[in-house]
């Protein structure tokens, strides 16, 4: 059997948590307003650019991971008013499956669609390298941490909504957390997540901003509105 060397090099990659997309200029005028990806005819996702983005000034872009059984549609949803407010553009994808890859087994069709939705975006668009950001909520939230914290050479920020756990396949630069927990979520337990995931991280060096909350297993608006206040800060 011939095996296509370049693709199984692709897959190999996408097994270890590894994103190449890289912010560049861009090769196309991209469009304002919301636009489906259309990179999948299933499982997809959607790009979100407010009507202030100007191709001569870079802005801040959030990659976007909904919950378990979500989809982009979701995950955009909370932060889709608050990105005209802040001038960032909002890029959410569907996860392959139910929930994210590794969460089921192990990395890699979600990390190989990441990559090409980013890929395509940069050609697109200018994105600020120093406002790149991945966050999501529940298993998006674990998600983003892992895939955040592994590829820290790419996004300068992570976001976590109520995360379950983390993940990562190495520890790589040095992005900013912005962890958020509602002390009274029965979906994914505060004392069993948060109140040990931050104190892990804070411990091993991180920048990290912590908001606890009373409330359950929600993004409360005033935290959306805050984690993306700190992105752009």
């Amino acid at each position: 059997m011939v095996h296509n060397g370049s693709q199984t090099s692709k897959e190999e990659i996408a097994a270890t948590g590894q994103l190449l997309a890289r912010p560049t200029q861009p090769t196309a005028a991209g469009a304002v307003g919301l636009h489906p990806l259309e990179l999948d005819g299933k499982r997809d996702g959607f790009l979100y650019v407010p009507n202030s983005y100007r191709p001569e000034q870079p802005a801040p872009l959030v990659l976007m991971l909904h919950g378990a059984g979500g989809s982009a549609e979701g995950g955009l949803q909370p932060f889709q008013h608050l990105a005209d407010q802040s001038d960032i553009i909002l890029l959410a994808i569907d996860s392959r499956y139910k929930t994210w890859d590794m969460i089921i087994s192990h990395y890699g069709p979600d990390i190989a669609f990441m990559d090409r939705a980013l890929t395509q975006t940069f050609s697109r668009y200018a994105i600020d390298p120093s406002r790149l950001a991945i966050g999501g909520f529940s298993d998006g939230a674990s998600y983003a941490l892992s895939v955040g914290i592994s590829n820290g050479n790419l996004f300068t920020h992570v976001i976590a909504f109520s995360p379950g756990f983390i993940r990562p396949t190495r520890y790589q630069g040095a992005p900013r957390l912005f962890v958020s927990h509602g002390k009274w979520d029965t979906v994914l337990s505060i004392d069993r997540c948060s109140r040990r995931i931050v104190p892990q991280l804070q411990q091993a060096g991180y920048d990290l901003r912590y908001q606890e909350f009373n409330g359950t297993h929600i993004i409360p608006g005033s935290i959306a509105r805050e984690a993306l206040n700190w992105l752009t800060e």
